[in-house]
């Protein structure tokens, strides 16, 4: 039988690559995107706290004299 290289592990009859050490990966570009999509839609559907500002004053109609001839 041929030597089986550094790194690899025989498995049946085919070569196996040798689990390394996991690394902390951080978050996919997909998931980052996901959770951009997802503050979006929350903002879009029951908004960021719209309804908690002062509502400005309806503006009244000043008074004006009447016209000339009536």
């Amino acid at each position: 039988m041929p030597k089986v290289p550094d790194g690899y592990v025989r498995v049946r009859s085919h070569l196996r690559r040798k689990p390394g050490p996991k690394s902390a990966k951080g978050l996919s570009i997909w998931a980052v995107a996901g959770l951009c999509a997802v503050v979006w839609l929350w903002g879009q559907v029951f908004g960021f706290g719209d309804s908690t500002t002062e509502q400005q004053p309806a503006p009244k109609p000043a008074v004006s004299a009447p016209a000339a001839g009536q």
